[in-house]
């Protein structure tokens, strides 16, 4: 494989700097604790790190509200420090992925202070501005994810201003070049920095439809979450005219024409949209937009083989030209091992080991969350530690996003589970204490250890990094599919429940995997059993 095209078939590891490593005692992780934890990170057999956002923002949404789209905030270090950060990663042969949230800024960013003050100045329409309507309401219906209308009424201009998501979170006017060219810019900074690459926030939500048309309604047997609750009003509109609009594509390819100018380097677009299968093939055709792009479609709590082996056959109609990137959980999300858990929601270490190999065995590259690799559930927050506005907003019927965000523990015997000396910004979990790195590195059977395994295992087969996927229908609940390179073929077969399963094989097994930890199936006469939450691995 071309060096330059490392990323097909990568591991993402994503780390949610807030809740990873402190090393100054204020209760929040910091730049220099994932330098001091990168040979953990190296342990896991993974291949670069995605950093959720870092840069200088007043946190109400937690760094997806930027002010400084060049600097460190202090709470996570400074500049020197990022700077450490990459030479110490590449030193292990990790790369370095950030997050560029593109589409919107902090309302404290330099660019929006200006632009709120009257409608005149040179920032005047580098952001959504509309007059309202003549009985003083909003321009037309579009909501919030957060909640409530996406409308913001600015005294100081009589007009109002788009957000998408938090009020404090406007969306900036792409349809301006002057826009465009300036958020190129704030890219190339981290270009030159020498990161390798970016996860690209909200990717399909720069543009927005200029004649500002209503949203249509969308029937309440159709509305569905992805990131969202079908309770939230957000899920009553199709949301055809706020976000993915067709000027969109042309901004992949100025962002694609600038990495090509860094050769190596990668794009990973987060996409959600009425059909973000589609848009994620439209997003990564013909070799000139984004490298990969990746949704929330497994992000959700159908957990069926049908439903997997459609989504992933679906994209794979559909995504002729591009490359796709899979995950089962991020920090926006309720965490794979309870999100797919029994009704019980009690984590299964043997779920989660075979969701491991799963995940890593579908065509494409793979982010993984921090904590997977400890086979983490959803911690349970309290109202009164809630953190995060939009799960304060909803509760209790959506609880926002803390459970999947608390700290890493990774000592059962220190405080807060050796994440910090202070008082954590988010609670550190009591199961989470005794999932904790320094146990699990104890124990060759534990989750870590086969998580370790499995990876480094995957690394040894061509079929599992960039062949290609055919599916094998079968009956719930075992998910059968082939991976195929060349002249070699791999048969994957996962039972995704807890009672014993049987597959029949209809082709001659030339090699077992045996010797792979996740390899729990067993052949007899031309059938395997597979235990609850069991794998089998084998080339035909």
């Amino acid at each position: 494989m071309a060096q330059n095209e490392w990323w097909k078939g990568a591991v993402i590891y994503q780390v949610y700097p807030r809740s990873f490593n402190d090393t100054k005692g204020d209760g929040i992780g910091d730049l220099n604790g994932i330098i001091e934890r990168l040979d953990y990170i190296k342990s896991l057999n993974v291949d670069a790190i995605w950093i959720s956002p870092f840069f200088k923002s007043p946190m109400k949404d937690f760094g997806y509200d930027i002010s400084d789209y060049r600097d460190i905030d202090p709470m996570f270090g400074c500049i020197d420090d990022f700077d450490n950060l990459i030479e110490q990663a590449h030193q292990r042969d990790i790369k370095i992925i950030i997050d560029q949230v593109l589409s919107h800024t902090s309302n404290e960013h330099p660019w929006f202070v200006e632009s709120r003050q009257n409608n005149k100045n040179d920032k005047s329409d580098w952001y959504v501005w509309a007059d309202a309507n003549p009985d003083g309401s909003p321009p037309n219906n579009w909501l919030s994810i957060f909640g409530g209308v996406a409308w913001q009424w600015e005294p100081r201009r009589c007009q109002y201003y788009l957000h998408n998501f938090l009020t404090e979170q406007p969306d900036l006017n792409f349809h301006n070049p002057d826009v465009r060219q300036a958020v190129l810019d704030n890219v190339k900074f981290w270009l030159d920095k020498g990161v390798d690459g970016f996860r690209l926030d909200a990717i399909n939500f720069c543009f927005h439809d200029q004649e500002l048309k209503d949203n249509p309604a969308k029937p309440e047997h159709l509305r569905q979450g992805r990131g969202f609750s079908e309770d939230n009003p957000y899920a009553f509109q199709y949301h055809y005219y706020n976000n993915t609009q067709p000027e969109n594509l042309d901004f992949m390819a100025e962002i694609r024409a600038l990495l090509n100018e860094y050769p190596g380097t990668v794009s990973l677009g987060e996409i959600s949209s009425e059909d973000s299968l589609k848009t994620m093939a439209e997003y990564t055709s013909g070799g000139d937009k984004l490298h990969m792009g990746y949704s929330f479609e497994l992000l959700t709590n159908d957990y069926s083989a049908k439903y997997i082996r459609e989504t992933v056959s679906r994209l794979e109609s559909v995504m002729t030209e591009g490359w796709p990137c899979w995950a089962f959980s991020n920090h926006d999300v309720e965490r794979v091992a309870s999100r797919w858990a029994n009704n019980d929601k009690t984590v299964n270490t043997q779920q989660v080991k075979m969701l491991t190999a799963l995940l890593g065995s579908l065509r494409g590259s793979v982010c993984m969350y921090q904590g997977e690799e400890l086979g983490l559930g959803e911690a349970e927050v309290a109202f009164e530690d809630l953190q995060d506005p939009y799960g304060i907003t909803f509760w209790p019927n959506f609880k926002g996003r803390d459970g999947c965000r608390t700290p890493m523990p990774w000592s059962h015997t220190k405080t807060h589970a050796g994440f910090t000396d202070g008082k954590p910004w988010l609670p550190v979990a009591q199961p989470h204490s005794l999932a904790s790195v320094d146990l699990q590195e104890q124990d060759p059977n534990s989750t870590l250890a086969q998580y370790r395994a499995f990876l480094a295992w995957r690394k040894t087969r061509p079929e599992l990094l960039t062949g290609t996927i055919e599916f094998i229908d079968t009956n719930e609940p075992v998910l059968a599919f082939y991976r195929t390179l060349g002249n070699t073929k791999l048969l994957c077969l996962f039972n995704l429940a807890e009672q014993t399963s049987e597959f029949v094989v209809e082709e001659s097994i030339k090699d077992s995997m045996d010797d792979l930890a996740h390899h729990t199936g067993e052949l007899t006469a031309g059938k395997v059993t597979l235990p609850g939450y069991g794998c089998y691995f084998a080339s035909i």
